[in-house]
């Protein structure tokens, strides 16, 4: 295949923009911000579960509460009955019988009561935990809309290089033609990148391999418009001044 000089060196300027090309993508998916904002959303879902258990812990405490304030309705409104009842009885056996009755649900009164002042104050542990754990994940939430504000303004600016890349790119390929376009990339996807290199004082630019023997009068022997390639990597061999051929 035959191209001219000038387009053969237009490749060394496409490979010039695959490698910044491959290079600011990378830089796009290695941004420190994806690895942070990882881990925080890892920190967020345990959070979460935790957040979960101890909102549970919440629900039975204050279920628990209810039952015990329950009962001690039922005890007041007995202890109100039987009071009552003591003060308009003219039986003194009714009385007595009243007042063992009233002593009794008086000891379990003081029971639940202690009982449910228990169960209050392991219900404000629970409700501080909770509220402990939801501002842990607002702080986080926050860390996040911040880090994320950082990595858009990191991203906005390495996506502009990379459509300014690409479209110089497309300048490129347009110009060279379509065939010399479909073996670079050909190299491209051979080379694992390396398409076109310049010779430089004998040796390719892509492998490092300096040319001896046969191969370096085989590239001397060839016409200016041929495309050689390095025996070596198989990048298109791009001559120039510098060759030192």
């Amino acid at each position: 295949m035959k191209a001219s000089p000038p387009e053969q060196k237009e490749l060394l300027r496409l490979q010039a923009l695959d490698i910044r090309l491959q290079q600011v993508e990378h830089q796009a998916k290695a941004l420190p911000q994806h690895a942070e904002l990882a881990s925080l959303a890892r920190t967020l879902d345990a959070s979460k579960t935790v957040l979960t258990g101890r909102t549970g812990e919440v629900e039975d405490a204050r279920i628990e509460l209810r039952r015990i304030e329950s009962d001690v309705e039922v005890v007041e409104k007995r202890i109100a009955r039987d009071t009552d009842r003591a003060q308009h009885t003219s039986s003194i056996k009714d009385v007595q019988a009243l007042e063992t009755e009233l002593a009794a649900l008086t000891g379990r009164l003081s029971a639940l009561e202690e009982i449910e002042l228990a169960v209050m104050e392991r219900l404000e542990e629970k409700e501080a935990a909770v509220a402990e754990t939801e501002a842990e994940r607002a702080a986080v939430a926050t860390r996040v809309a911040e880090i994320e504000a950082d990595r858009d303004v990191l991203l906005v600016d390495l996506n502009r290089q990379l459509g300014e890349l690409a479209r110089d790119r497309e300048a490129i390929v347009s110009a060279i033609g379509a065939d010399l376009a479909a073996l670079y990339e050909k190299r491209r996807v051979a080379g694992r990148g390396n398409a076109a290199s310049l010779l430089r004082a004998r040796t390719c630019s892509g492998c490092t391999m300096t040319l001896t023997g046969n191969d370096l009068e085989d590239v001397r022997a060839a016409p200016a418009d041929d495309i050689v390639f390095c025996p070596d990597c198989g990048a298109i061999l791009v001559r120039t001044e510098e060759s030192g051929i």
